[in-house]
């Protein structure tokens, strides 16, 4: 089992009653977990829902809510078109999804009227929200967009927990400093994570962050969240995506390249297998990254390593022998981290 955290940005649930130390009330924390695994949306107040997205966003935005209503992957409709006789891409629909470009030659708009059979839309409902004509040329994602598309993929976990917010995500803020503490239970499993993130404001008005916590068995479900440096906005739990969401708020704006600091505690349930390593990914350059991990006396670890991945999934490297201290804890300290994946794994004996 594994976590997976970004690096300087923050997520979760609604206004709750909170402690005179900023810990969100339990009941209410309980309501708002249950209504994201539920498949509530995280709250937005700059959502679509609640200001109508721009011409040039509209066609894109009604193309990524047909398609998560239908429940169709984009290599299902590439292949649906194909039987038709179009042939679209999985890139081509992706860009499309994304906003990056739009139908426009003859075939492309042919497509689209195709499209809204297949995904059972009126006739017109997407061609009409076609903008004028663009530019040739690709459209580049947003900055911060396609920095993390460099380190997560393509319809990453962390995309989908964010939906719209994704694409500006954590752009007002990067991260100078992080300091992970994973501590680990008698059965070894994931038992509590604690971060503090040095945030530094890339433009003046900078008043929050989301943050993105994965993770790989159901069972592990956030029991409480405890933010000590901030304020918790936002905490929602989607289950399907095993996946929690935490917005934080700073408790003031922030001028250009000023900097805040970010506390928070996430207690976990335990899950069905002991927890196997932990990473955390970045998709900027870090001044430094320190990662403590904490095992019970009666679950320590056969040995552990350190690992760097370029991307989500792709095979470690760089791996590394750490040892362990009398505490019965292991640390890894990182300085000018480049953008990737940094782990840090361990082994516990099967046998007798």
């Amino acid at each position: 089992m594994s976590s997976r955290m970004e690096a300087g940005v923050g997520l979760p649930d609604a206004e709750g009653a909170r402690s005179a130390s900023g810990a969100t009330n339990a009941r209410d924390l309980r309501k708002a977990l249950k209504a994201g695994a539920a498949g509530t949306p995280p709250h937005d107040e700059s959502s679509a829902a609640e200001t109508p997205p721009p011409a040039s966003d509209a066609f894109p935005a009604a193309l990524r809510e047909a398609l998560g209503r239908r429940g169709l992957s984009l290599e299902r409709v590439s292949e649906r078109l194909r039987a038709r006789g179009i042939g679209v891409s999985q890139a081509t629909l992706s860009s499309w999804q994304r906003g990056r470009s739009q139908p426009e030659r003859a075939r492309s708009l042919r497509a689209v009227e195709v499209l809204e059979e297949i995904l059972e839309l009126p006739g017109g409902a997407l061609r009409s929200l076609l903008g004028p004509r663009r530019p040739r040329g690709r459209v580049a994602p947003a900055r911060g967009e396609g920095a993390a598309l460099q380190v997560l993929g393509e319809d990453s976990v962390v995309e989908k927990a964010l939906g719209e917010r994704f694409r500006h995500f954590n752009q007002e803020t990067g991260s100078l400093l992080i300091h992970d503490v994973v501590t680990l239970g008698a059965s070894g499993t994931l038992s509590n994570l604690t971060t503090t993130n040095v945030l530094r404001a890339n433009r003046a008005g900078a008043d929050r962050a989301l943050f993105v916590l994965s993770f790989d068995d159901e069972q592990a479900e956030p029991l409480d969240i405890r933010v000590t440096s901030g304020r918790l906005g936002e905490a929602t739990y989607l289950k399907g995506l095993k996946s929690l969401v935490l917005e934080i708020h700073f408790g003031r704006e922030l001028a250009k390249l000023d900097t805040t600091v970010v506390s928070y505690a996430v207690d976990v349930s335990p899950s069905r297998e002991p927890a196997t390593h932990y990473e955390r990914w970045s998709r900027a350059n870090l001044h430094e990254y320190l990662q403590q991990v904490f095992f019970h006396p009666d679950a320590l670890p056969s040995g552990c390593r350190r690992y760097f991945r370029d991307q989500v999934g792709s095979p470690p490297r760089a791996q590394r022998r750490i040892s362990m201290n009398d505490s019965h804890s292991t640390h890894v300290l990182a300085s000018r981290c480049k953008p990737g994946v940094h782990g840090v794994a361990w082994d516990f004996d099967t046998g007798e």
